[in-house]
């Protein structure tokens, strides 16, 4: 049975733009009742990030190597638009440096492990009007469509499978940031067929 955990920030966790809850159906558990044959850890957080320390001195990559602890065959990395926070004021150097750190930890814990990196959806202006803008600014927004060549390229250099969301699913027009239902249903559709055709 192949092991999978899927660490990402609050689309994996299953946020839903509506009402701020959980979606019962989120693409973590679809692709869990996808793949039955494997087992899948859920480690979303909201607003989580990949690298940028937290108010709480928190980063992704701490909790990341707590999960770590345990061997996987697949490590699913959904994380890093939070890192666009304009609090954390971080250019597309430190952000290509914080992911490709985050690989690191993932392969230095777990070095057998195939790992799936996943670029986020870009956010969409309308954030700039939903209780997000307290978090994300126009600049945010603007870094979110350069950020995808980065997880693409530190893909192919740690010899990561890339999978580009904007080629998947839209974030909601209610908050510009997170995913609908329907869109979680598109992205296990996805990674389901990745992980089926990974040989461990």
């Amino acid at each position: 049975m192949k092991k999978i955990l899927c660490f990402g920030d609050s689309n994996t966790y299953g946020y839903n733009p509506k009402n701020g809850q959980r979606f019962e159906k989120r693409w973590t558990n679809i692709l869990s009742a996808i793949l039955q044959d494997c087992e899948i850890t859920e480690a979303g957080g909201n607003n989580r990030t990949a690298f940028s320390k937290d108010l709480n001195g928190t980063a992704g990559i701490g909790i990341l190597q707590k999960y770590l602890t345990k061997q996987y065959e697949i490590i699913i990395l959904a994380i890093g638009i939070n890192d666009l926070q304009y609090s954390y004021n971080c250019d597309l150097k430190t952000f290509e440096q914080g992911i490709t750190e985050l690989i690191n930890a993932a392969k230095t814990l777990n070095p057998n492990a195939k790992i799936i990196l996943i670029s986020p959806s870009v956010i969409k202006e309308n954030i700039l009007f939903s209780h997000f803008n307290i978090l994300f600014d126009r600049t945010s927004i603007e870094k979110s469509y350069k950020i995808s060549p980065i997880y693409k390229r530190i893909a192919q250099e740690n010899n990561c499978i890339y999978l580009d969301l904007n080629n998947i699913a839209e974030v909601s027009e209610i908050d510009g940031l997170h995913y609908e239902e329907t869109e979680h249903k598109k992205i296990a559709d996805e990674l389901s067929k990745i992980i089926q055709n990974i040989s461990i």
